[in-house]
């Protein structure tokens, strides 16, 4: 895996949630612009997710299990637009609050990534 993309991707992560977090603050939803920004993390993700298979395909063994690794890749893609959709479902604060959650679980998934994979 690439350190730095791991990185990267957990850092926008954190980013959008922070951003929907003081929305959420303020009692707003979430607007065009918060989806703008969930489109970058997940195409983020999404390149992980090719990097990953990839790596795989070219002979590379995470160190704690390739299942796993590959389960936490996949979970790590859907996340933001999961949460995404929700937020379109809950027109309120609480679609804002929603999507800041998925934004903090898919940093702590990069970082169990990192870990399963031998980091």
């Amino acid at each position: 895996m690439i350190d730095a993309l791991t990185l990267a991707v957990g850092v926008a992560a954190l980013a959008l949630a922070a951003w929907c977090g003081f929305a959420f603050s303020r009692d707003q939803p979430t607007k065009d612009w918060h989806f703008l920004a969930m489109a970058v993390v997940s195409v983020l993700a999404l390149v992980q997710l090719v990097v990953g298979l990839v790596h795989l395909g070219g002979g590379d063994e995470p160190a704690k299990g390739t299942t796993i690794f590959v389960a936490y890749l996949l979970g790590s893609a859907a996340t933001v637009p999961a949460a995404g959709f929700m937020s379109l479902a809950e027109r309120t604060r609480w679609g804002s609050a929603t999507v800041a959650a998925g934004g903090v679980i898919l940093a702590v998934l990069e970082v169990r990534l990192y870990d399963i994979w031998g980091g």
